[in-house]
């Protein structure tokens, strides 16, 4: 975050870092200048215009209603307040004009679901989107450092500390998150739920396979997609290179297609390996690729920031 905070040059008077007690007088060199890490009670104290939530759903859950009692405006990236129908489930390019000065506490989606309704955002305006049957390939970054480190001890062949339930290293686990009782993983099921929040449409069908890959770049997904009307690959490659924030990457007589390993770093949500399904009417068969940690967690949580700040909602 700030990283992408410096990248854009985003505006600000004064930068608090927080964090957990335990962090609480470390020191953090900045864009040339250190910051002491402060804890959370201080930060509330002092009444900051924009707060940007990573710590998780229990810290999201006690602190952000604090920091919204003070008139702070919440960004948070967990998965705590995504689907509090008070709460707006915000990727800026489709839905920032949703917002409004009433809204203490914004949430930021999934890093999954951000990539996939980017594509899917423009296509259900123009034929309206019925069915998606996705699967994805996730890097162990959305996991977190402990993962990024199981997998580079596995990789060297060095034993360490397990964060997933088997082995990641020349593997793919059909596991992200927990599961939930009807056998599919939360990471599925804010595919499904989050989706039809942020599309503001309840009817369209989604399902959804999440796989661990051992992939540092980013997220991949195989989506499936049956439309109301008909299409052409042409309009649908048009009406997708047309959009803010994706790059159709679509040649295959030249091998080009998205890959994590050119998404890596990048903010855009790269579309591409588009074909019709021949097996369903109206329906067609696409590859997104996004970096996780980019436009699926820190960048779009900073772009709902600068839209706050460009409609002087903050």
């Amino acid at each position: 975050m700030l990283e992408v905070l410096k990248e854009r040059n985003f505006p600000y008077d004064e930068l608090l870092l927080v964090a957990s007690e335990k962090s609480v007088g470390k020191s953090i060199d900045f864009d040339g200048k250190m910051y002491q890490v402060i804890g959370l009670s201080e930060a509330v104290s002092q009444n900051p215009n924009i707060a940007i939530f990573s710590a998780g759903g229990s810290t999201s859950l006690e602190w952000a209603p604090k920091f919204a009692e003070v008139g702070t405006r919440v960004i948070d990236n967990s998965s705590a307040w995504r689907m509090d129908p008070s709460k707006k489930l915000i990727v800026p390019e489709i839905n920032a004009d949703l917002l409004e000065k009433d809204d203490r506490i914004i949430a930021n989606p999934n890093c999954s679901t951000i990539q996939m309704v980017m594509a899917l955002a423009p296509l259900h305006k123009k034929y309206g989107v019925k069915r998606v049957i996705v699967s994805t390939y996730q890097s162990i970054t959305g996991t977190g450092i402990k993962a990024v480190q199981q997998l580079e001890n596995e990789s060297k062949g060095v034993e360490g500390e397990m964060v997933y339930p088997y082995p990641i290293h020349k593997n793919a686990l059909p596991h992200c998150d927990i599961f939930e009782e009807n056998g599919y993983t939360k990471e599925e099921m804010k595919l499904v739920r989050e989706t039809k929040k942020i599309l503001q449409d309840n009817h369209i069908k989604v399902t959804a396979t999440a796989v661990r890959i051992p992939v540092v770049g980013g997220h991949s997904e195989s989506v499936n997609i049956e439309l109301g009307s008909p299409f052409s690959l042409e309009d649908i490659k048009e009406l997708l290179n047309n959009t803010n924030g994706v790059t159709v990457k679509d040649n295959t007589f030249g091998n080009s297609y998205p890959m994590p390993i050119f998404a890596e770093g990048k903010d855009e949500v790269f579309v591409g390996r588009m074909r019709v399904d021949e097996t369903n009417e109206n329906t067609l068969n696409m590859w997104i690729v996004a970096d996780n940690l980019r436009k699926g967690a820190a960048t779009n949580t900073i772009q709902i920031a600068e839209y706050l700040i460009d409609k002087k909602i903050y």
